[in-house]
């Protein structure tokens, strides 16, 4: 066993107005499986990268193991994948390599092909067994799951279930629950890490949050009685002070001794209700600090009473002539919800960009009814530039209602000034998703919508689709997110 200790690390970058981190303490053995999360932009990535010792920051970071980021940067990928992991792990017998292959249920026969012309999950495979085949470094896995489809998901876990020693960064909640033993949270004022899953950790999160709630709206009210009490007391004692110097008629007794004995009880009284009063204002100050915005997006749908929208018989997309799945039966009607699932590479994204109108090959029928209005979510981020208020105003979208989505997505005012292009991959694809959401369409089409999405935002998306009911065709590998929101799942097959 080995530790990683953190002491009083304060980052942030230049040019930057507030620090990503400021003074958080923490320490981890290097024989947990932690799960790494926060939202978007909170500096997940660059906490891994000060680990590496990238980055100058302020405290210390101690650390008796030596460690490893994935993804690795492969400068030559063309050569065999065995030559590759030669590379990254030098002296490593071929036996070695097959039996990690053989733990993800993988075909050795990857090894010897180029690595440049594998899949996305083969070369995150190649690579994840390189490192780990390099034996007593800490590894730091930076999002291996997105584009990343089902199965080689679950190939993942398995194999992941059976190694120890990293931190895993990922927004896939059934992944995280399933892989690690510990959670480290980036919470807005501190990291915290807590023993178990992501499951447990979220639930004792929102019993905290929940305590911290109701604290709170205590301590406001008694905070209202106390000041309420404390200025009558002390108005009280000020007029019978005032009332000791009056001069009264001949028959009128009165007891100044009295007076001024009460007068300065109750003013004793009111200076005892104004150090109560800063003592729960003191304790207020240290609640909901770290409570997330959890605010409700909302989708205005258009409402279609065409039947059916969209109707898919006998349907096989083509790749050079070939048919690249099984015929598939389908139609699409108001408020469902149909989600499109196989392996990477099965023609997924390729049905929803032939429902587009894009020229692709295809067998069989598909229609599509008249004046349909789309609101689509791509891929890729790639060609996103400029300022949002351009962005807003060449997609015809109401500002302020675009802006208003992004802000409940997590993204800070401070963030508006940045141009899209620099934003991270989160930002960039909630930007899409901000997008959509505040069109107002007949049906929805999204392609992997949540890749590099935290995980707080995905629940607000599913709690919004769930609430406002929009017809919806999207391909998604998060198995939690499609449990909650499909109502029909179309299985793609070789």
């Amino acid at each position: 066993m080995s530790l990683i200790s953190v002491n009083n690390l304060t980052f942030r970058y230049d040019g930057s107005y507030h620090n990503i981190f400021e003074d958080v303490s923490f320490y981890i053995d290097t024989n947990w499986k932690l799960g790494l999360i926060g939202r978007n932009g909170k500096g997940k990535t660059t906490f891994l990268k000060l680990l590496q010792g990238q980055y100058e920051y302020k405290g210390t970071i101690s650390k008796m193991v030596d460690v490893d980021y994935f993804p690795f940067e492969v400068r030559n990928k063309d050569r065999w994948s065995i030559e590759i992991v030669n590379e990254i792990a030098p002296n490593v017998e071929d036996w070695e390599m097959i039996k990690e292959l053989n733990l993800l249920n993988t075909d050795t026969e990857i090894l010897y092909k180029n690595f440049s012309q594998l899949s996305g999950g083969e070369q995150v495979k190649i690579l994840l067994i390189s490192l780990f085949l390099k034996g007593n470094n800490f590894l730091l896995i930076d999002e291996p799951t997105n584009h990343l489809d089902i199965e080689t998901r679950n190939n993942l876990v398995n194999y992941l279930e059976k190694k120890k020693g990293f931190i895993l960064v990922s927004h896939d909640r059934n992944f995280l629950d399933k892989v690690v033993d510990h959670i480290i949270a980036i919470n807005n004022t501190n990291i915290d890490i807590k023993q178990g899953n992501f499951s447990s950790w979220k639930d004792n999160k929102d019993k905290q949050d929940n305590f911290e709630m109701v604290q709170n709206e205590k301590l406001q009210k008694d905070i209202n009685r106390m000041e309420i009490a404390s200025k009558n007391s002390a108005k009280w004692s000020n007029e019978a002070e005032k009332g000791k110097s009056k001069k009264y008629n001949s028959e009128t007794t009165i007891d100044k001794g009295y007076v001024g004995h009460k007068a300065a009880k109750m003013m004793k009284s009111s200076k005892v209700m104004e150090q109560r009063m800063k003592k729960a204002m003191a304790e207020k100050t240290h609640l909901l600090k770290n409570i997330d915005r959890n605010d409700t997006l909302k989708i205005i749908p258009s409402v279609s009473h065409k039947k059916p929208l969209i109707l898919i018989n006998n349907l096989q997309i083509k790749f050079n002539g070939q048919a690249i799945f099984k015929p598939i039966f389908f139609e699409v009607n108001h408020e469902d919800r149909v989600a499109i699932v196989g392996k990477n590479g099965i023609g997924k994204s390729s049905i929803l960009k032939l429902i587009l109108g894009k020229e692709i090959q295809y067998n069989g029928e598909f229609k599509v009814a008249n004046d349909l209005k789309i609101s689509y979510v791509s891929q890729s981020t790639e060609n996103l530039k400029g300022s949002l208020t351009i962005f807003a105003q060449e997609n015809k979208l109401d500002e302020s209602i675009f802006k208003a989505m992004l802000v409940k997505m997590g993204l800070e005012k401070s963030d508006f000034d940045t141009n899209i292009e620099d934003m991270s991959e989160g930002q960039k694809k909630k930007v899409l998703m901000a997008k959509s959401i505040s069109e107002q369409a007949n049906i929805y089409i999204w392609d992997e919508p949540l890749n590099y999405i935290d995980i707080l935002t995905r629940i607000q998306i599913e709690d919004t689709i769930l609430k406002d009911n929009p017809t919806l065709i999207f391909v998604e590998h998060d198995e939690t997110f499609i449990k909650k929101v499909a109502t029909k799942m179309i299985n793609l097959e070789k």
